[in-house]
């Protein structure tokens, strides 16, 4: 957590993932969606991509009427592109293929994602 942590905006890359669980967990699909730029794209469901920002909302309301429990994992080091565009990734508990997000700084400075990967596997042989 950054030292100029606020509870409703990313100050750093790697915040926006607590911010997605803390979200998510509190149902909230709304500030899940605050977490995305308006034109945001994310490779869910699988096999497919949602694109825009109201799309994504709609997505996780769907996904958080079920009341999924999500629980923080520990993000794997940022990768920076200068100084306003990043890659965030955290492998997953089971150890099972990965989730990597492209992350743009917003002129107030806070974080959102761009594209969101949340899932993906190792190609098996």
């Amino acid at each position: 957590m950054s030292e100029n942590h606020t509870p409703d905006r990313a100050t750093t890359p790697e915040d926006i993932t607590r911010l997605f669980v803390e979200f998510s967990n509190a149902g909230d699909a709304d500030a899940v969606a605050s977490l995305y730029h308006p034109d945001a794209v994310m490779a869910y469901p699988p096999g497919e991509v949602t694109r825009g920002r109201a799309a994504i909302r709609e997505l996780w309301a769907s996904v958080l009427a079920h009341n999924p429990t999500f629980v923080a994992e520990t993000p794997l080091p940022t990768l920076f592109f200068g100084d306003d565009l990043a890659l965030t990734s955290t492998p997953p508990r089971d150890g099972a293929g990965a989730r990597a997000q492209v992350v743009a700084r917003r002129d107030d400075g806070s974080w959102v994602r761009i594209i969101d990967q949340p899932e993906f596997q190792t190609p098996s042989s």
